[in-house]
């Protein structure tokens, strides 16, 4: 392997906003369908809202970043940039826990529904079966991964408006056309404010691919301007597509029971459409899951590239490409190595520890946006301010609360790999002694407009 070179420059705005939609993935909605339902009391309609008004703001936090680094990364490159050197290394270390358990997600999922449909095959086996295949593909590159997630998030997508179809359906059948309108997902009697936020900071996962999107920087043709705009994108089909799904199952399902919340979503396909929808949903889901995990290898090895660059990571293993692939070969292996650890947890677990990761980077993807409002004397307009300053204040004190919700296990958890991060640090800078290494980038380099490629 070689540590000249490069990641290559192809990707263009649908192409990115694809693999950031695939890293999210539409259907796992339904994956983690009963663990979020239980989680917000049945009221997931607003716990979707309240969860796409948190990232709504801390998105617009993520622009402004991408827009001023346009460095693979994510908030690691972001915090190192705009706070300090020790601040970035912090916060890249809390968001490798959101991308290792990311394809852990995957993983336990596509074991979980298919040994409920082909109980004689132990769910470790498909497990590891899509591990490999995986590791495979992502190895081959960014582009296969971005085509293949093209294909697959749509064909979700339209899974995902034929099953609305299918309640919408059976709400006209019932009492004609007043029956689709209901203000009860919205607001409730019964509704708890305290509930509905613990549900938030659940399903707050759904809407996680934009943070992706940025490791993805330096494959991407103009990322100052493709990046921002992909995120936006990005969050309003997620809004749509699960805002309105839950809004659909609560009007025509509104005292929903399930027996098992890992797999209530084959429970819930059955209800709405029978045995053949959820023939359906298991051949779509299958396809989702995968394409959710290929972006997650895709992203977290990314992350291990850029930190093994900077030597943060040892730079001999984590800091390479391959000559021929272009991609960070050992990295796909290590995250997939890590991937097995889905065959000894629970999806809600894995799922909690995403979620950990995550809003810890977003609070301070915030905080860097915030600091560069005071630092750059020129974001003083009334424009700037609020961009600059009142939305990520908005942003950090909206994922600050959904932080709090947590349970205790998740945060304790978090807090002792913060642990084990501060004790890394403290060796890498001989007890804050000497400084980080800066790493080596072409950070201003873009592909001039003539090098993109049509999607």
């Amino acid at each position: 392997m070689s540590t000249q070179t490069e990641l290559k420059r192809t990707l263009t705005l649908w192409q990115v906003i694809f693999l950031g939609l695939a890293w999210n993935t539409p259907m796992i909605y339904f994956s983690v369908f009963g663990v979020a339902y239980e989680g917000s009391g049945g009221f997931l309609t607003a716990a979707y809202i309240v969860a796409v008004t948190a990232v709504l703001f801390t998105g617009a936090s993520y622009a402004v970043m991408a827009k001023k680094y346009p460095i693979s990364g994510s908030a690691y490159t972001f915090a190192r940039k705009a706070i300090h050197p020790n601040a970035g290394f912090i916060v890249g270390w809390v968001l490798l826990l959101n991308y290792l358990f990311a394809p852990i997600i995957a993983c336990i999922t596509f074991g979980i529904f298919l040994h409920a449909e082909f109980p004689a095959v132990p769910a470790y086996v498909w497990m590891i079966g899509l591990i490999v295949l995986l590791a495979g593909i992502a190895i081959r590159g960014v582009n296969s991964s971005a085509n293949i997630s093209r294909m697959f998030v749509i064909l979700q997508m339209i899974f995902m408006v034929i099953f609305c179809s299918y309640l919408a359906y059976g709400l006209f059948s019932d009492g004609g056309a007043a029956h689709l309108v209901s203000t009860a997902p919205f607001i409730d009697v019964d509704m708890s404010l305290p509930v509905v936020l613990a549900g938030a900071s659940i399903v707050v996962f759904s809407f996680l691919g934009f943070d992706t999107m940025t490791t993805l920087s330096e494959e991407t043709i103009q990322p100052k301007k493709t990046i921002p705009k992909a995120i936006f994108i990005m969050i309003a089909i997620v809004a749509v597509l699960h805002v309105g799904t839950s809004y659909f199952i609560q009007t025509a399902l509104p005292e929903l029971i399930f027996s098992d919340p890992d797999s209530a979503a084959l429970e819930l396909m059955s209800m709405v459409g029978g045995s053949l929808l959820r023939s359906i949903f298991i051949t779509v889901l299958i396809a989702a899951i995968f394409t959710q995990g290929l972006a997650s290898v895709t992203s977290v090895s990314r992350l291990l590239y850029v930190m093994g660059r900077d030597s943060i990571l040892p730079k001999k293993w984590f800091g390479s490409l391959h000559p021929s692939f272009k991609t960070p070969v050992l990295n796909i292996i290590v995250a997939s190595v890590v991937s097995l650890l889905a065959i000894f947890i629970s999806i809600d677990d894995a799922l909690r520890f995403v979620n950990f990761g995550a809003l810890s980077a977003f609070f301070f993807v915030n905080v860097c946006v915030i600091r560069l409002f005071f630092k750059e004397k020129k974001t003083r307009s009334f424009t700037g301010t609020m961009r600059n300053l009142v939305f990520p204040l908005i942003g950090a004190g909206f994922i600050a609360w959904l932080l709090a919700l947590l349970d205790t296990p998740t945060i304790a958890g978090g807090l002792v790999w913060v642990g084990m991060g501060a004790v890394y640090l403290i060796y890498l800078t001989n007890f804050f002694r000497r400084p980080l290494p800066e790493a080596e980038t072409g950070e201003s380099v873009e592909a001039p407009p003539a090098t993109k490629k049509a999607i």
